[in-house]
């Protein structure tokens, strides 16, 4: 793969399936259902503090991110977090995920955060190398959603 080959770019509408295939290898814990992601994906993409990018290799969708900013107390302003960050694993170590966090980090700067955060138990080395260090641990709490 040369990096003529590879394009950044806010994902549309015409990538739904292809986000969705990653989403689903992203998963551990949750199994992506396809009606919540048809839900969901067209209000991601017309979300001001939402971005969602994909990684395309010659045309492909191979990687997606999706973060957000928002504004906090304690922060003094906005911050960003990474909530999704996947690369299919043939494409990966092939610096797709550095460029999708380097463009996302760009986006954040131009909406004014002060630190972009995530969690994740994979990839410390990748994050590392990024210049991320650990901060914090996390916590959660699964809801039972009622419909």
């Amino acid at each position: 793969m040369t990096s003529g080959d590879l394009k950044l770019r806010q994902a549309e509408k015409t990538d739904a399936d292809q986000i969705f295939a990653l989403a689903r290898e992203f998963a551990l814990t949750f199994r992506p259902e396809r009606q919540a992601f048809d839900d969901a994906f067209p209000q991601l993409l017309d979300n001001e503090d939402a971005l969602l990018l994909v990684a395309t290799v010659e045309g492909t969708v191979r990687g997606y991110l999706l973060g957000f900013t928002h504004l906090t107390l304690f922060a003094n302003g906005r911050v960003a977090w990474v909530e999704e960050a996947m690369i299919e694993s043939a494409y990966r170590r092939h610096g797709i995920g550095r460029m999708l966090l380097e463009e996302f980090e760009t986006w954040a700067r131009s909406r004014d955060a002060g630190y972009v955060a995530l969690a994740t138990r994979r990839a410390a080395e990748f994050y590392g190398a990024l210049g991320f260090e650990v901060s914090a641990t996390y916590y959660r709490k699964l809801l039972t959603v009622t419909k």
